[in-house]
C-alpha cells in the first residue's frame, strides 16, 4: 500500500483501535476476573501470545513503561485464562461495533470489506513479527464485521511489529520513540501520551535530554536531524509493511482502502474516541 502513517491511520486503524475505548470491551474483560484499569488493555491484546510475562508484554507493545506493565502482568493470568480473555474480547467487539455501525454492521460494504481484508492479511508474513504471528494464530471469526476487526487487527499488529523493527534500527527505545512521535504532532497529545503510556514527567523529561544529547530535539521539538529519522523511520515501516497490499493488488487494496476510510467515519462519528486524546483529533 502506496501512504503514510496518516493515511493507514485514517482508513484502517479506527476499525480496530475503538476496542481500547468501549465500555463494551471493558465490561467483557473485567467480566473475566481481570481488574479495572490498565490490566484490560494488557491482557486483552496480549492473551494472543499466551500466559506470557510482563517483559515480553513491555517488549512486544514497546512504549509503555514496563514498571506499569509489571503491576499488572502475569497477575492477569491468574484471574483469567489467556482463553478466557479471547473470548470476552471477541464478545465485547461485537457488541462494540454493533453499537458504532447500527444497521450497517450488517450492510454489503462491511461484508465487501471483511473479504478484501482477510485476503490482505493473507498476504502478511510472520516472520520477525511476534504479536502478529499471535493474533494470526487464532481462529476467524464468523460474522463479516468480527472478520473484518480481525484482520484489520492482523494488518495492524503486522505494521507494528515492522514498525518496531524500524525503531530498534535507528536506535530509538520504546520511551524515546514516543517521545519523538510525539513531538511530530501526529500522535497523542504530550499529556495523553504520557498517562496512557504510564511515563513520568521526570522520566519523559530524561528521555528529552538524551534525545536533546543525540541533536534528535531541541526545546522538545524536533531538530532537522530528528525530522529527518522520523522519515526514515516511517519509510522503513511503510517497506515492511507492503507485503498484504502487494498480495492485493492496487485496484482491490484502493477499494479496501475506500470502504474502510467510510466504516472509520462511521465509528468516529458514532463517538468511538474521547476528544482531547490525539494531536490532530482521532485517529
Amino acid at each position: 500500500m502506496a501512504g503514510d502513517e496518516q493515511r493507514f491511520k485514517s482508513a484502517f486503524d479506527s476499525l480496530h483501535a475503538f476496542v481500547y475505548f468501549a465500555p463494551e470491551v471493558d465490561a467483557a474483560l473485567t467480566g473475566t476476573g481481570l481488574r479495572p484499569g490498565r490490566m484490560p488493555y494488557f491482557a486483552g491484546r496480549a492473551a494472543a501470545m499466551g500466559a506470557v510475562g510482563a517483559e515480553v508484554v513491555a517488549a512486544t507493545f514497546y512504549n509503555f513503561n514496563p514498571e506499569v506493565v509489571a503491576r499488572t502482568i502475569p497477575r492477569a493470568w491468574t484471574l483469567a485464562t489467556p482463553e478466557q480473555v479471547l473470548d470476552a474480547r471477541l464478545e465485547g467487539t461485537d457488541k462494540a461495533l454493533t453499537r458504532l455501525l447500527g444497521d450497517h454492521v450488517k450492510s454489503d460494504e462491511v461484508a465487501e470489506a471483511a473479504e478484501l481484508a482477510r485476503e490482505a492479511a493473507a498476504g502478511c508474513t510472520a516472520e520477525g513479527r511476534p504479536l502478529y504471528a499471535a493474533h494470526a494464530g487464532l481462529a476467524w471469526p464468523g460474522e463479516p464485521h468480527l472478520v473484518l476487526w480481525h484482520a484489520v487487527t492482523l494488518l495492524r499488529e503486522h505494521r507494528g511489529d515492522g514498525h518496531i523493527a524500524a525503531l530498534v534500527l535507528e536506535g530509538l527505545g520504546g520511551l524515546e520513540a514516543l517521545v519523538t512521535h510525539s513531538a511530530t504532532g501526529r500522535g497523542f497529545n504530550l499529556a495523553a501520551a504520557k498517562l496512557t503510556r504510564g511515563w513520568t514527567d521526570e522520566q519523559w523529561a530524561a528521555a528529552e535530554g538524551r534525545l536533546t544529547d543525540r541533536g534528535i530535539l531541541a526545546d522538545s521539538a524536533l531538530t532537522d536531524a530528528g525530522a529527518t529519522l522520523r522519515d526514515r523511520i516511517e519509510v522503513a515501516t511503510e517497506t515492511a509493511a507492503r507485503g498484504p497490499w502487494d498480495h492485493l493488488g492496487p485496484e482491490r487494496t484502493a477499494r479496501l482502502e475506500e470502504l474502510c476510510r467510510g466504516l472509520s467515519r462511521r465509528v468516529i462519528e458514532a463517538g468511538a474516541f474521547p476528544e482531547g486524546v490525539f494531536a490532530l483529533g482521532r485517529p
